[in-house]
């Protein structure tokens, strides 16, 4: 098992690296930092922006595999991603953001999931009954529901609860307030600033765990073994927890497993209507910018996210299935 994963590691490691080396020569290509400069008042002179440029490694005049080898050498050597156009180092900008965006976006993911799979074993326990149609209703209008729309509603019914009571219960943008001290008060803070954006982001990501669990369960109940189970003396929902829910919640844990670059490139509208300055705001200001280093970063962090995402994924499927196991 050990060696397998290894070996998988191994190749997602080679496929990261050939990506990140690929992601970066199309940047370099088709950015222009000096577009950032256009426009100024008083106007700088093409030899003012080229020495600007050239210092951060970002000048298009300096031939391509020369700007690559110098970059290629600071992020193999000395762990240097580079430097945006206005001088700003991209690795402590892309660690940053990682963390905001995955403290937005983890305990979304992980509620989304939960959830999901709970809808999906009571309807699919249901089928056709009251319960059932009432949460295949609610969950197929969330699924064509727009995150923005969402968003909205949400936010709106914030503000309303928070004007009704009096109270500041929920926070509408940022991560956090400045000006609170103290672990318990910036641990509340924080709590009040996630409520909102969690909601939002769970309402239209559960629908889809619920449909999916929902029908791989149904493919489930019927099968030999959970039948045989029930001849031994289990009750049908003893046979579909044990056996069938196992058996079927499989593709689901792949499926999530998979939702990690998600998670860490952020959500970029969520992001963009609560304020939440995380991966998916930045990789926009990248592209804005024609920021060379920053666009490879979130390419190379996001190639990162996938492959680890599929040793997860074979990981998951070994816990979960013992026919793998034994194979």
């Amino acid at each position: 098992m050990a060696k397998y994963l290894f070996r998988k590691a191994i190749s997602w490691l080679i496929v990261v690296v050939l990506a990140t080396n690929l992601a970066y020569l199309m940047a370099a290509s088709f950015l222009d930092p000096r577009s950032n400069y256009a426009g100024r008042r008083p106007p700088l002179s093409a030899e003012q922006i080229a020495d600007i440029l050239t210092p951060l490694n970002l000048n298009p005049d300096v031939p391509l595999p020369q700007r690559w080898w110098e970059w290629f050498q600071g992020v193999v050597l000395h762990w240097d991603w580079g430097s945006s156009p206005v001088g700003d180092a991209v690795g402590a900008q892309v660690g940053h953001r990682m963390m905001v965006s995955a403290q937005l976006l983890l305990l979304a993911t992980l509620l989304s999931v939960v959830m999901g799979v709970a809808v999906g074993v009571y309807t699919a326990s249901r089928q056709y009954q009251r319960g059932d149609r009432v949460w295949q209703g609610v969950s197929i209008i969330l699924m064509n529901t727009h995150v923005v729309v969402a968003s909205l509603v949400v936010v709106g019914a914030g503000l309303w609860i928070n004007r009704v009571t009096g109270l500041r219960i929920f926070y509408v943008t940022g991560a956090t307030s400045p000006d609170v001290t103290g672990f318990l008060p910036r641990l509340l803070n924080t709590g009040q600033h996630l409520l909102l954006p969690t909601i939002a982001l769970v309402a239209i990501s559960y629908a889809g765990y619920h449909m999916m669990q929902r029908s791989l369960l149904l493919d489930n109940i019927s099968a030999d073994y959970v039948r045989t189970a029930r001849a031994k003396g289990l009750t049908r929902n003893q046979a579909v927890r044990r056996h069938a829910l196992r058996t079927s919640i499989i593709p689901v844990a792949t499926s999530v497993a998979f939702s990690i670059p998600g998670i860490f490139t952020g959500a970029v509208m969520t992001e963009q209507i609560f304020a939440w300055n995380g991966m998916g705001q930045y990789f926009i200001q990248t592209i804005s910018r024609n920021d060379v280093h920053g666009a490879t970063a979130v390419a190379a962090f996001s190639a990162l996210m996938v492959g680890v995402s599929a040793v997860l994924a074979d990981l998951f499927v070994v816990i979960l299935d013992p026919r793998v196991r034994v194979s």
